[in-house]
């Protein structure tokens, strides 16, 4: 059985923060989890979640994904900053042109996302967080689509994405050139693996669609691995 999309993860030094930022900008709930990360949950109870994960590690480089959020208005737009700067995000210059309508900030932790203007086509209709922006090839979207079993709705010039079936978020990868990484990414998926599925055939199906693994096991069981462009990822069994 197919591994889930379970939650997009941070690691931060600031996850109680980063917790009530996010809560407060998208106006989902926020939960305490068990390793002293927090997480912000969709309000229907569906998709995934966002989960801040404790780390030490400073933030040196440019993520490399970011949340673009979408507006219905160009007043839907403006509330959605102001809302982010009050609750102490700021605004940043990735080298945005004016033209572009978009407004690029920084979470309290400095990660990087966009407030996409009205008007948006692919977006519409997906509700706040419309797509979670990704540097990476043509090859690494192919790897998620077949790792979630996702179907690709965007393949064009090297550029690709995939959504859920069941709608929702979608993922994005902008093609080359894609940015060295730099040390362990800040922001990771992370799958599940339903309680009765055979846990290590999943892994091994991971593998074979070409990821890698990245040594040690998460504590209960769980895996860490690269996907074809080196970005971590962790799979875990549910229950």
């Amino acid at each position: 059985m197919t591994s889930q999309l379970s939650a997009i993860c941070f690691t931060t030094s600031l996850p109680a923060q980063l917790a009530r930022f996010w809560a407060g900008v998208l106006d989902w709930e926020s939960a305490a989890g068990p390793e002293g990360d927090v997480a912000v949950l969709p309000p229907d109870g569906t998709g995934y979640r966002i989960r801040f994960v404790p780390g030490r590690a400073p933030k040196t480089v440019q993520n490399r994904a970011h949340f673009d959020l979408t507006s219905t208005s160009p007043e839907e737009q403006r509330r959605t900053v102001a809302r982010a700067l009050h609750l102490g995000g700021k605004h940043i210059d990735v080298g945005q042109r004016p033209e572009e309508g978009h407004v690029v900030l920084a979470d309290p932790d400095g990660n990087e996302f966009c407030v996409l203007p009205a008007g948006n086509a692919f977006l519409a209709g997906i509700g706040p967080v419309g797509a979670l922006a990704c540097d990476g090839t043509q090859e690494v979207g192919y790897f998620w689509s077949e790792a979630l079993r996702w179907p690709l709705v965007w393949d064009q010039d090297q550029e690709t994405a995939v959504q859920s079936p069941a709608g929702g978020t979608k993922i994005t990868w902008g093609g080359p050139p894609v940015a060295p990484q730099s040390g362990v990414n800040r922001l990771r998926l992370e799958l599940a693996v339903p309680a009765d599925a055979d846990f290590p055939a999943e892994i091994d199906r991971l593998l074979a669609l070409g990821a890698t693994r990245a040594g040690g096991e998460r504590a209960g069981g769980g895996a860490f691995l690269l996907d074809p462009d080196g970005n971590e990822f962790t799979v875990h069994r549910l229950g």
